[in-house]
């Protein structure tokens, strides 16, 4: 599988395994010229901006580990970006993390949501 492939198919288990949690998907993929976030979602009072990682191996580390604290910056700010050009969104956000390990075959080994993953200090 290419990278890019793997990285869909995670985004695509992630949103089946939110919407098994509650969480109510609103936007994938949303960019600005601040960065990307994977899936915008509503879970009871918040508005969740999720962050999936997806790995076929821990070679490198595990899907969390995997992302830095320049990534984590840029989460925040396009999370910001996202409140100021969108209405009536809930006044409580966070940023949680799915972190999704495949087999070598591609299919999913294990799935973890890590809630409010980021803070803003």
């Amino acid at each position: 599988m290419k990278r890019g492939d793997i990285g869909k198919l995670g985004e695509k288990l992630a949103k089946g395994f939110l919407k098994k949690q509650g969480y109510r998907i609103l936007e994938t993929n949303y960019r600005c010229p601040e960065g990307e976030i994977d899936i915008v979602a509503k879970h009871k009072d918040y508005l969740v901006f999720v962050e999936v990682r997806t790995k076929t191996s821990l070679k490198f580390g595990s899907p969390e580990e995997s992302v830095t604290g320049a990534k984590k910056k840029r989460l925040i700010t396009t999370a910001y970006c996202y409140r100021q050009t969108h209405d009536n969104l809930p006044q409580l956000w966070r940023i949680d993390f799915v972190a999704i390990r495949l087999d070598q075959k591609g299919k999913l080994s294990h799935i973890e949501l890590i809630e409010n993953a980021v803070n803003e200090t």
